[in-house]
């Protein structure tokens, strides 16, 4: 492999955010929720229930922490396999096709094929889910550590405006603005056709632009290939890894409040639209439009651009750690201002904000551990804890939403929920020491 900086490689590295980000905002958060709720409301709650034995969201709910847990339980095996053989790219390769084809299958979903839609939804989540795993892994591989905040935050904007420039093309595919069913691109919009080519442009974008990484990313890196007793060197690893961290005592804590603090960044992102749509409201009294949900997500999707690069200036002076505690506690004000928001202005405030401390969030987040790790060939099994951690907090996250709700009956109250998370999370970093220092010898 070249030497780390490559700027060609870099560059092909960041572009697979590039690639990919269009399926987390097209089909998580722009346009397959919307239409997804016009089908199965089109069918009748009651008459769903009955068929199905549970709301429509619950299904979806479940579908997509079915995805999550997939990713959680196989990929841990699947990155020590990669880590012994050395071939990140054809797991990374794999995981893109499999989310690309799922989206491609959203085209036909319906009620009457409710289940095999439902199981495209959880296969297009591992998908996208899985190939971050290898993805994440190729950053302490490619750049320096000196280097990790910024082609980190650099990999994160490109994803932001990748997708930003996608979604522009599919709205323009399904916005009906004269209501008489024919959309701005002259598309004649039966039983949600527009929409139905939205999912099949996430998946050509991911495959077309996926291909420039997979051209230039190295085959091959770390130790060469082992044919023998693969299988089980993936848990071999898992277990060197384990050990490892409970040697390394900045790592293990930084993961700790990173799986606290995760869990409400990612429920926000997965249900901040389910939350507008049933308590903002516009001047009129009703419930917030839908363009305007959509100029709320455009809005997070490019100040989160402009946060990215933002926390890396701030990580210059303060460091990681503490710009991560003040992301925590910009987070908590986010959260107050969420369970006092009514109107639609207001909740173009409140996405102005999320979208200013999402993305440096994240960026930071990744790599920050990036920074931590310890000198090792392992990268793939070091980032499947991290992403791990990360998966199943997003899971906890939205079980806990979902909970809150149900026992309190207000809607409001998941945001007081979601602070916890991140006074909970800004705590436990300050716990992380600003050097690594091996633990004291036991007896």
């Amino acid at each position: 492999m070249r030497n780390k900086g490559d700027a060609r490689i870099v560059r092909a590295w960041t572009m697979y955010d590039w690639a990919n980000s269009a399926y987390s905002l097209t089909i998580t958060s722009a346009v397959f929720p919307m239409f997804y709720v016009g089908i199965t409301g089109a069918y009748g709650e009651e008459r769903f229930i009955e068929r199905f034995g549970a709301p429509a969201a619950s299904l979806y709910s479940y579908a997509l922490s079915a995805g999550f847990l997939l990713v959680a339980l196989v990929v841990p095996l699947l990155s020590g396999i990669a880590d012994r053989r050395g071939n990140k790219l054809n797991y990374l390769k794999f995981f893109c096709y499999l989310g690309a084809a799922s989206c491609a299958g959203l085209y036909f979903f319906s009620v009457d094929r409710l289940w095999i839609g439902l199981a495209c939804v959880v296969l297009a989540c591992a998908g996208f889910s899985g190939s971050l795993v290898f993805y994440d892994a190729y950053l302490p591989e490619i750049a320096a550590k000196r280097d990790h905040d910024r082609i980190s935050a650099r990999g994160y904007t490109m994803g932001y405006i990748g997708s930003v420039i996608l979604l522009v093309i599919n709205l323009l595919m399904v916005m009906d603005p004269d209501g008489d069913g024919t959309t701005l691109l002259g598309i004649r919009d039966e039983a949600g056709y527009a929409a139905r080519l939205t999912f099949i442009s996430v998946a050509l974008w991911w495959v077309g632009w996926a291909q420039w990484p997979f051209r230039v990313l190295p085959d091959r890196v770390g130790q060469p290939p082992e044919e023998k007793h693969v299988i089980w060197s993936g848990y071999q690893e898992l277990r060197k890894v384990w050990q490892q961290l409970t040697h390394l005592p900045r790592l293990k804590r930084y993961l700790g409040a990173f799986f606290v603090f995760n869990m409400g960044i990612q429920t926000v992102m997965y249900l901040a639209v389910s939350f507008a749509k049933q308590e903002v409201k516009q001047p009129d009294g009703s419930p917030i439009a839908d363009d305007s949900l959509i100029i709320s997500v455009l809005i997070i999707q490019l100040l989160a651009a402009l946060g990215a690069m933002a926390f890396v200036r701030l990580s210059r002076r303060f460091g990681n750690v503490r710009t991560l505690l003040i992301g925590c506690m910009a987070w908590v004000l986010a959260c107050v201002i969420a369970w006092r928001v009514q109107w639609t202005h207001e909740f173009y405030g409140l996405a102005a904000l999320v979208g200013s401390i999402m993305g440096g969030c994240q960026a930071l987040s990744r790599s920050t551990y990036a920074k931590f790790l310890p000198a090792t060939k392992d990268t793939a099994s070091f980032f499947s804890f991290y992403d791990v951690s990360f998966y199943l907090g997003t899971v906890l996250g939205t079980l806990v939403y979902g909970a809150v709700y149900q026992v309190t009956g207000d809607l409001r109250n998941t945001a007081v929920a979601l602070g916890l998370f991140f006074i909970v999370g800004g705590g436990l970093l300050l716990r992380v020491p600003d050097e690594e220092r091996p633990l004291p010898a036991e007896g």
